[in-house]
């Protein structure tokens, strides 16, 4: 069930489908790596941004959002004053510490964060994340950002409970 405190949210930018819901996703996926004791074994992420997420992403900070998700924050509690110069480390170096500095992956931007403008099959906010060792896939998740903040990873859409807001 969703409360009243569920609908107002904290984010970053101007709109919660496309910064509040990609943050989550983010840290989400870290979260999952770290669950399934994958963490250590990443060497690159490559994120992909489908539909209207990527249209708008850049200038919504959809992109921003994702990697500061990644490297653990969540909208409610990032120090917001630290994202433009970890974007621009991030950017300069071509790396990611991910899930709060407990790793360090390759990141450069322009090779691991993708747009298309083309939406995927269930919704038209959607995320692909994927770790990778080496050329080996250890790990991807598709997420939607259905809403109001609120992600839904593609095994569990269409399923109201599975939220996670």
């Amino acid at each position: 069930m969703i409360s009243v405190f569920d609908i107002f949210k904290i984010g970053i930018g101007p709109s919660s489908s496309h910064t509040v819901g990609p943050m989550k996703a983010g840290k989400q996926f870290t979260d999952d790596l770290i669950a399934r004791n994958l963490l250590k074994d990443v060497t690159r992420v490559v994120v992909d941004v489908y539909g209207s997420l990527s249209l708008t992403g850049k200038g919504h900070h959809t992109d921003i959002a994702i990697i500061m998700g990644l490297a653990g924050n969540l909208p409610d509690t990032v120090d917001i004053d630290s994202i433009p110069g970890f974007i621009q480390d991030v950017n300069t170096h071509g790396r990611l510490m991910l899930a709060n500095g407990q790793h360090e992956v390759e990141f450069p931007v322009d090779q691991c964060m993708n747009f298309h403008a083309d939406n995927l099959s269930l919704h038209e906010n959607g995320m692909r994340i994927t770790a990778l060792a080496g050329d080996k896939v250890v790990y991807s998740q598709t997420y939607y950002s259905i809403g109001g903040g609120f992600i839904v990873d593609e095994e569990h859409f269409g399923q109201q409970d599975k939220r996670t807001g």
